[in-house]
């Protein structure tokens, strides 16, 4: 009863992934969170994302947060689509067109912006976790005292990754 509950569970959230703003060809956030769990290892997933006592929610709390950052990137590439097609619609068109009249242009803007974004995210959280993850393997009580900000310092790890994949995303060079 139990799997069936927390099957259901996972298939309602999957439901915003595929009706939100996210492009086609863009991974979804359940793939995303399979690729991150495959990359960093299933111990440094949970303790990335995981919130319980066992932190076996963490594979929902990593779609939850990769379904809005999905819908973020592509509510952002809309808006930097709509401002280059303002600024020269004629060159938009044909930079972004690819049909015979060049109609398509703003999808094919918004959705390279935002799989760039996505992608973008995606590698910066992955990298940031294996950098956590090795700083973490040196000297596990250092890293908790440094990162962890509760009363047991258990979100250390996350916090480590957050601040790291901020700051990959902040050194990456914009398109």
């Amino acid at each position: 009863m139990k799997k069936i509950l927390v099957t259901l569970a996972l298939a309602c959230l999957t439901v915003p992934a595929f009706a939100g703003g996210a492009p086609a060809g863009t991974p979804s956030a359940e793939k995303q969170c399979r690729d991150q769990r495959t990359s960093i290892g299933a111990q440094a997933f949970k303790d990335l994302y995981g919130t319980n006592h066992n932190k076996s929610n963490a594979f929902g709390k990593c779609v939850s947060k990769t379904t809005k950052t999905l819908d973020h990137n592509a509510t952002a590439a809309n808006s930097s689509c709509k401002a280059e097609q303002a600024a020269d619609a004629a060159a938009f068109k044909e930079k972004y067109g690819t049909n015979k009249n060049k109609s398509n242009a703003f999808g094919k803007c918004v959705s390279a912006a935002a799989k760039a974004s996505d992608e973008a995210s995606q590698s910066a959280t992955i990298n940031a976790a294996k950098q956590c993850k090795d700083e973490r393997k040196g000297d596990p009580a250092a890293f908790k005292e440094k990162y962890g900000t509760n009363k047991n310092k258990r979100n250390a790890f996350g916090k480590c990754v957050s601040a790291a994949a901020k700051a990959h995303q902040d050194a990456a060079p914009t398109t």
